[in-house]
């Protein structure tokens, strides 16, 4: 016979497990939107700064693609691709990027909070500390980044020669929602090894700021090794390089079947899922300096 009121008991405490996880889900969200819009309107008193920091961060980031007009005044192709191929790599790069950084580039600050306790004041809020974190200073002139990234993502568009279908239209959101989820898995996850290190905010950078960087050039001028390491282990080529190739009609990098390039939505809710244990690792281990 089955034990009915066991059954019950059980089946009533997954789905009480379910509402208390998409409670903490939305409360967070609910923080998040609160404290950023707090520190939005705060940046908004100051207009004129805040379109002297906006103009600033769109020409700080511009000039890594003049960097590449300029190799391209020279040479024709760079491993293999002209420069609308390599400009489609870019804006796809730099517009995820921009993204996650704005959503969630506080997070590189977590180190500076452990270091001088600052963060127990987050602790004793009766907030999820993620949310808080996230939002803390939000950024609003990380828009220069994105509104960069984007521009050269249109330019691309414009002069690569692409044989459009309806799957490869489809995948173009697919690519930039699911790279800003690779990479905003990696702010949280680089955040987490903070309260291990303590100070690793340049670790960290290495990986974002520079993760984009890399992948603002074809995967065809550094070593297969290093694709590899960033396909099989580390997988921000899931950010433009696999899906990105399929588009342009190129072979995938390390002679990889086309289905791979569908698989960034996975890869982004993967590495979200692992950074999210991280965090919370990471959180439990965490002492104030007061200890």
């Amino acid at each position: 016979m089955v034990d009915t009121g066991r059954a019950a008991g059980t089946g009533g405490a997954v789905e009480s497990g379910e509402v208390a996880w998409g409670g903490r889900v939305v409360e967070g969200l609910r923080v998040y939107r609160m404290i950023s819009a707090m520190w939005i309107r705060s940046t908004m008193a100051y207009r004129a700064s805040f379109l002297m920091t906006t103009l600033g961060n769109f020409t700080a980031t511009a000039l890594d693609f003049v960097a590449i007009m300029l190799m391209f005044s020279r040479v024709d192709a760079l491993g293999g691709y002209a420069l609308p191929q390599v400009a489609f790599l870019y804006g796809l790069s730099s517009t995820a990027f921009g993204l996650a950084d704005l959503l969630l580039g506080s997070m590189e600050k977590l180190g500076r909070r452990v270091r001088d306790g600052t963060l127990d004041t987050l602790l004793v809020r009766p907030a999820p500390v993620l949310a808080q974190m996230a939002a803390d200073q939000f950024g609003l002139r990380r828009l220069g980044r994105i509104t960069q990234g984007v521009m050269v993502l249109v330019y691309g568009l414009a002069t690569v020669d692409i044989d459009w279908t309806p799957l490869k239209l489809l995948l173009m959101p697919v690519m930039i929602v699911s790279g800003a989820g690779i990479f905003g898995a990696v702010f949280i996850a680089g955040a987490a090894f903070q309260f291990v290190a303590k100070d690793a905010s340049e670790v960290q950078n290495a990986f974002t700021y520079g993760g984009t960087t890399m992948l603002q050039y074809p995967p065809t001028v550094f070593a297969t090794e290093l694709v590899r390491g960033v396909t099989f282990v580390f997988p921000l080529a899931f950010v433009n390089w696999l899906p990105a190739t399929y588009v342009l009609g190129v072979p995938l990098p390390l002679g990889l079947p086309q289905w791979v390039a569908f698989l960034s939505p996975l890869v982004a809710v993967g590495c979200g899922a692992l950074a999210g244990l991280a965090w919370r690792s990471g959180l439990r281990t965490y002492q104030s300096t007061g200890n």
